[in-house]
């Protein structure tokens, strides 16, 4: 995922080899920068790939790396690796700052360069709706460094915890607050329960573990509203089975580090607050004007995923907003719709080169899934649905089958049955010591 950064333009030009063949930029190597430039391999394009990290991450499992599940070498991919085989291919480790489409230039901290086609897959971001204090004090997982920066919270909370004679402080420590009730926070909120029921006694025999409090907070009256109602309950009931508390219906306004404030005067005092409550495009400067920038700051798109107004611009993945009759506020920003857009608009993109009439992009639904801890999942597929421990075998089934790379898949695999066999999380490790921007509040 490529995060914008506001620096200054640098106008060197960026070393990549001059051609004669039609050039791609693409900016952003997740499913959807990845399954483009795979669908273009072969076909006589010079394809350049633009990324802030040198690795494509698998973000389903973020939530893994932050609870000590898996490491996060076993997660992540080197592009490089990824798309090593594809002839004319250029990948370089960039921060993209602006685009100028009247020249066809992309402007980076590497360098300035030329493009026939643009491809623009730079992903969501989290979306704090303006709480600059939130922003400043909440914890988020959409990146690698982010997970390990939760991991490395949760386990300093309870050293810390050890070392505290202050009751309300150790309680704030041992008290984690998780808004937004979708599939990130329901499984990140069921990894922390197993972790408190059967690994964090052993870890802890001289702290009071049933005191940890794991809080999931839900601003509609139904946790994973995007699911079908029965997957919804189930998830609810598995949840509060572990021993979490759920709260809907129920908004956080604000956290200052300490105290985090409710829209209903419910007050939380914690330590650690993961946001997971939304997510916006991750919109790049020179792309802008309200025809363009729509709903959660996505780049609206036409049915060949072509950027309003440009002919030879074009988002997909999580920053396209591809308005439809079936989907009116564009699609989910998940994988499927990125992976199916990627390859759609490699043989569209194909054709142009070709001169031929491109195909519009239909969405195909192929369902969606949670897992909620040990042998419990939900699954909504297209025709019925189903819970329980069938579901979380289908679930470990298709996350395993999308990882990149065989060496992922048998170490995740490998992992997954360790820690199934041994009730165990094996990543317990502060790797770095994590330091929040504002230290905890005294207790008045």
């Amino acid at each position: 995922m490529v995060f914008f950064t506001t620096i200054r333009k640098n106008y060197s030009y960026m070393n990549i080899p001059k051609t004669n063949l039609p050039r791609v930029v693409i900016v952003g190597g997740g499913f959807a920068g990845i399954s483009l430039a795979r669908q273009l391999a072969n076909k006589n394009i010079q394809v350049v790939l633009l990324d802030r990290h040198n690795y494509h991450t698998f973000q389903p499992l973020l939530y893994q790396v932050a609870t000590g599940g898996l490491e996060p070498d076993s997660i992540a991919y080197p592009i490089r690796k990824v798309l090593k085989e594809i002839p004319n291919f250029h990948f370089r480790l960039a921060k993209v700052t602006d685009i100028e489409p009247e020249n066809q230039i992309i402007n980076a901290d590497i360098g300035y360069l030329k493009y026939d086609y643009l491809v623009l897959a730079t992903g969501s971001k989290t979306n704090f709706f303006g709480n600059k204090e939130m922003e400043k004090n909440a914890m988020v997982m959409k990146t690698v460094p982010q997970s390990l920066n939760l991991r490395s919270l949760i386990l300093e909370n309870f050293e810390q915890a050890l070392l505290t004679s202050d009751i309300n402080e150790r309680n704030a420590l041992m008290n984690f607050v998780i808004v937004g009730g979708g599939p990130t926070g329901v499984e990140l909120a069921g990894a922390l329960a197993e972790i408190k029921n059967g690994i964090l006694p052993k870890d802890y025999p001289d702290l009071d573990i049933r005191q940890m409090q794991i809080n999931l907070i839900q601003g509609s009256d139904r946790l994973l509203d995007a699911m079908c109602k029965k997957s919804s309950e189930k998830a609810e009931a598995f949840l509060e089975k572990l021993g979490v508390s759920i709260w809907k219906n129920l908004r956080v306004t604000n956290y200052d580090g300490y105290t985090a404030t409710t829209n209903t005067g419910v007050t939380f005092e914690t330590s650690t607050l993961v946001w997971a409550a939304g997510v916006m495009g991750n919109m790049p400067d020179g792309i802008d004007g309200e025809e363009i920038i729509g709903r959660s700051n996505r780049i609206r798109v036409n049915e060949y995923s072509q950027v309003v107004g440009y002919k030879n611009i074009f988002a997909i993945g999580d920053i396209a907003l591809m308005e439809t009759e079936a989907y009116p506020n564009g699609f989910p920003m998940m994988v499927q719709p990125a992976m199916q857009q990627g390859d759609a608009l490699g043989k569209n993109i194909v054709r142009m080169v070709r001169n031929k009439e491109m195909v519009p992009f239909k969405f195909k639904y192929k369902g969606s899934m949670a897992t909620v801890g040990r042998n419990k999942a939900v699954v909504d597929l297209p025709s019925f649905t189903f819970q329980g421990v069938f579901a979380w075998f289908v679930w470990m089934f298709i996350h395993l089958f999308y990882l990149i790379g065989a060496r992922n898949r048998m170490v995740v695999f490998i992992n997954w049955v360790y820690n199934y066999v041994r009730f165990d999380r094996e990543a317990r490790i502060i790797i770095r010591p994590y330091k929040k921007n504002k230290a905890i509040a005294e207790v008045e």
